[in-house]
């Protein structure tokens, strides 16, 4: 099991948990974002990005560094915190820091050394297609539609879904008029040669940090009696869309969260609107039941105040919003699990939590959904109906991964526990790893 924590990449034993190698990446340039979501396997390398703009590669038996590039200027405020995606000889990637006022992108790199391959703009130069959705393309102080979460990959057509995030100033939207691509979006690349496909905008002109964190799950499903192949894609404005892969249309949506005053124009005295900044779906994303023909889908209900700043300022390395915001009080804020008809997006049920959900969730062939609360418990649900069938307290909370697996016959879960992030006021303990087997 291959896992990061910060500067930290981790091999563990996935039966015991024994540590069987630790590499520690000495920092070269200025740091970025400290999270890091992952790393991918390929080739006996596990590949990641680092906070200074770098990709890096380990040797996956002992964790030697085999080769590392800098790819991303972390002078700039670009850092690396989603895990790789890797298709045949290509690492595909991208840096995060759309709150620095970076101009986002994606690139692809030779997996045996790093060495770049292509690049497409999440945010367009003059010239460049969608540039035209800008009022001033070239504008220095404009930018945005950085990636921080895994992106979803279709082997069969060989495209790369990337969810983008928010335009740059966040609050100050009055020096980005116009519809602002491909932030707030879906983006479809050919993951040969980086070419646009296609794109589906979810959040024209965005004025509330609404970033589309999720383009998974890709899945197969009747809808109106034909055959589809589709895509989900989720973000922070609390708004499911499922969308065809083959067509490119919109097949149907449905709000995961509350939603109220999104349409409200940002003032200086501030204007308050659901989802709030940490709102939505955030970095963990939908789950598909092809069984029960049902998605899954954790969501944050919290709500905030957006003020937009008298005058904009531009400081090179500081966050770079165009105003500010005031979360409600975190005993208000809530969290859900939503079950949806995949075939028509009727909402089966719901699972309220007290709390924010921010876990991933899996699902088994046995029809359980498997998740987790910041309350710390471990949830094992009825894929069918909702119901609790296992609460395990784990004694932490639980905002990351769970993986579901089989060794030598015998069935495990791992569970990531612990305070993650310090966006939610969780208590702050040590992170770990949770296995749980099948006797």
């Amino acid at each position: 099991m291959y896992l990061t924590a910060g500067n930290a990449t981790i091999a563990l034993d996935a039966t015991t948990c024994d540590v069987r190698w630790r590499h520690d990446w000495d920092m070269k340039a200025r740091p970025g974002f400290p999270q890091n979501r992952g790393v991918a396997i390929k080739d006996g390398l596990a590949i990641r990005g680092t906070s200074d703009g770098f990709l890096i590669a380990l040797d996956m038996a002992d964790g030697t560094l085999r080769w590392e590039r800098q790819a991303a200027d972390s002078s700039r405020g670009e850092s690396f915190t989603m895990p790789p995606l890797v298709y045949d000889d290509l690492v595909i990637s991208g840096p995060a820091g759309s709150e620095f006022g970076v101009r986002g992108w994606v690139g692809a790199f030779r997996l045996v050394d790093g060495s770049p391959v292509w690049k497409f703009n999440t945010v367009p130069e003059p010239g460049e297609p969608g540039s035209e959705t800008w009022s001033d393309p070239g504008d220095s102080l404009v930018g945005g539609g950085a990636v921080w979460t895994p992106f979803g990959f279709d082997p069969e057509s060989g495209r790369v879904f990337v969810p983008v995030s928010n335009p740059a100033p966040d609050f100050f939207s009055e020096v980005r008029l116009g519809d602002n691509l491909y932030t707030g979006s879906i983006v479809v690349l050919d993951a040969r040669s980086g070419e646009l496909d296609w794109y589906y905008q979810a959040v024209p002109h965005d004025v509330h940090d609404y970033d589309q964190t999720q383009a998974t799950p890709l899945f197969s499903t009747t809808i109106d009696g034909e055959r589809r192949n589709a895509v989900v894609t989720v973000g922070k404005n609390g708004i499911l869309h499922t969308l065809d892969r083959t067509t490119h249309e919109h097949l149907y949506e449905v709000p995961i969260t509350r939603r109220e005053n999104v349409s409200a124009p940002i003032t200086v005295a501030g204007t308050r609107a659901c989802p709030g900044l940490f709102g939505g779906v955030e970095w963990n994303g939908p789950a598909y039941n092809p069984l029960l023909d049902a998605l899954y889908v954790p969501a944050v209900d919290w709500c905030a105040t957006f003020k937009r700043a008298e005058e904009l300022q531009f400081i090179a390395g500081r966050l770079y919003l165009g105003g500010s915001w005031i979360m409600d009080d975190f005993d208000d804020a809530r969290g859900q699990l939503t079950a949806i008809d995949a075939g028509t997006g009727a909402v089966r049920w719901r699972y309220q939590s007290p709390m924010p959900m921010l876990a991933s969730v899996t699902t088994t062939s046995a029809g359980l959904v498997l998740t987790g609360e910041l309350t710390g418990d471990f949830l094992v649900l009825d894929g069918d109906d909702g119901t609790v069938l296992r609460r395990i307290d784990t004694g932490r909370s639980i905002q990351a991964g769970i993986v579901s697996y089989a060794i030598d016959g015998r069935q495990y879960i791992a569970v990531m526990a612990g305070n993650t992030s310090a966006l939610w006021p969780t208590d702050p303990v040590d992170a770990r790893v949770i296995v749980l087997a099948l006797p």
